[in-house]
């Protein structure tokens, strides 16, 4: 079977589609989450996201409209997360961890309740881009648009609390506001990314296009379009080869960016002798 021919089927167009606007997504928000050593938040919602997805089947929503009723439970948590850090002294590791339990233990309770773990739970927790439908792509696509839209009106204010939250706020910029905007871009990736690579995976796509982007790139912007395309080739090297190899589409996708990560450090290690 020819790349032409893969390519002529209805669902890895789908799946191609809105990988690539996911990892995009990801890779972006990823470098911001990664420099402020924030990265876990991905995890901690993607906790929340189960729990969301739980309740959503329990309540017999249509497949098609998951991601959309699990979007403002997960906005509120990643709210919910900041105020946890910023409020009740509680640091942003162990912020994440409550709200992570929460999110976990609200899935196990829900699932329980609805007769046990069902396949389309299943896919939720460990992604299958694959079987990605329109609605879900149409979702993504303008999901993708509000954040890339809302990275570029507020991209010097992320910049700056990125590297000098302090020196930002006596500069004028309003840190809350933008650490709450940062947050509630991440939340809504996590939502589209979980049937990327899965609920349990998210957390590499944040994480991974990233740090291996720091290995080789200099300057923040050229760091940034490093850690988009590599977490881009992730998704689009990923989708055939579980395609080609009959594999789970999420983890393959992470292997691929892992793979990424270690060529990366080998090229720093390299440049460095």
């Amino acid at each position: 079977m020819d790349i032409n021919e893969i390519l002529s089927y209805g669902f890895m167009q789908r799946a191609l589609v809105t990988g690539v606007l996911i990892a995009v997504l990801c890779a972006i928000l990823g470098v911001f989450l990664v420099l402020r050593r924030f990265s876990l938040i991905g995890d901690g919602l993607a906790h929340v996201t189960f729990g969301s997805v739980a309740l959503a089947l329990l309540l017999r929503i249509s497949p098609g409209y998951v991601t959309v009723a699990a979007i403002p439970l997960v906005l509120l948590s990643s709210l919910g997360i900041l105020k946890l850090s910023e409020k009740a002294r509680v640091f942003g590791d162990a912020a994440i961890g409550i709200v992570s339990s929460l999110g976990i233990a609200l899935g196990v309770l829900l699932a329980s309740v609805a007769g046990g773990f069902n396949v389309d739970l299943f896919s939720y927790l460990f992604g299958n881009i694959l079987s990605i439908s329109e609605t879900e792509m149409v979702i993504a696509a303008v999901l993708f648009t509000v954040v890339i839209v809302t990275v570029a009106l507020f991209f010097n204010d992320l910049f700056a609390i990125t590297f000098d939250e302090e020196l930002a706020r006596s500069s004028g910029i309003r840190a809350d506001r933008i650490n709450a905007v940062l947050v509630l871009m991440t939340a809504l990736t996590v939502v589209l990314a979980m049937k990327v690579v899965g609920i349990m995976l998210i957390s590499a796509l944040l994480i991974l296009p990233a740090v291996t982007a720091l290995q080789v790139a200099r300057g923040f912007t050229t760091t940034i379009l490093t850690a988009a395309a590599a977490a881009v080739c992730s998704v689009v090297l990923g989708i055939f080869a579980s395609f080609a190899l009959n594999l789970p589409s999420g983890g393959t996708i992470v292997m691929v960016s892992l793979l990424l990560f270690a060529l990366a450090f080998i090229i720093k290690k390299f440049r460095r002798t």
